[in-house]
């Protein structure tokens, strides 16, 4: 999508491209799969797709050092093993549609799809074989994975009007979607489009055929010019999505 509560970066590049540290937001999501061991990827392309295109032309020069014969130039080998689709949906398709172009390009099921703003420590194979558990318990055919965030301001406890303490940025009571999800291919039977994805979801969980994966650790999106700046100051200091090594 645009971006549009980003908007001090999403006009100049989309959303995924903001950088934390010196790498885009995409790199750190691609990376947490690839730490799994899921290297394949299908990038649904909107709104400056261009520009991500061009940043995986250039990745294998962007991204490490080398030295150059002019007289006999190569290419330097890319520094990560990852199989990239970059699939042009569309400026301004919503999420569904972005869903039903890419489906050709899904090589097996089930399969992982996650947005382009949210960071976390969750294991993926994790959240995959308790999909598969509950696919053959339940009969599920896609499961989200959901964690409690931290309420934004602290909280104040009272009674009759008498303060009895503070709480610094306590947990919300409720879970959240953090956007992790595995899908099967009958997911695809939801899926419109003209509607949004948590459309689908919501005829998911009423079919009875949606599960969740509680996530206690770090989770955190970019939705705002405030996150950006968060989530930098949090790789500057203790990246606690860094589930790689260096």
């Amino acid at each position: 999508g645009r971006g549009t509560r980003l908007v001090e970066k999403t006009e100049v590049i989309p959303k995924p491209l903001v950088p934390i540290g010196d790498k885009p937001m995409l790199w750190h999501i691609m990376k947490i799969y690839s730490h799994h061991d899921h290297n394949r990827f299908i990038l649904a392309l909107g709104y400056k797709g261009e520009m991500i295109k061009e940043y995986f032309i250039k990745y294998p020069w962007l991204h490490r050092s080398f030295e150059v014969n002019l007289s006999h130039p190569v290419s330097p080998k890319s520094p990560e093993d990852w199989d990239v689709v970059l699939k042009d949906t569309g400026k301004e398709s919503k999420i569904g549609k972005r869903l039903n172009i890419v489906k050709a390009d899904i090589q097996s099921f089930p399969f992982l799809a996650t947005y382009g703003d949210g960071l976390s420590d969750v294991d993926i194979n994790k959240v995959v074989d308790f999909h598969s558990k509950m696919r053959d318990e339940q009969g599920v055919i896609a499961t989200i994975t959901i964690t409690r965030p931290r309420i934004q301001y602290g909280v104040v406890d009272e009674k009759n009007n008498i303060a009895l303490g503070f709480s610094e940025k306590p947990l919300l009571d409720k879970w959240v979607n953090t956007g992790f999800m595995v899908l099967e291919k009958e997911v695809f039977k939801y899926v419109k489009d003209d509607e949004m994805d948590f459309d689908a979801l919501k005829k998911l969980a009423a079919d009875g055929k949606l599960a969740v994966f509680k996530h206690n650790g770090f989770f955190a999106s970019m939705d705002t010019y405030r996150d950006y700046l968060e989530l930098n100051n949090l790789w500057r200091d203790c990246r606690p999505w860094q589930v790689w090594k260096d």
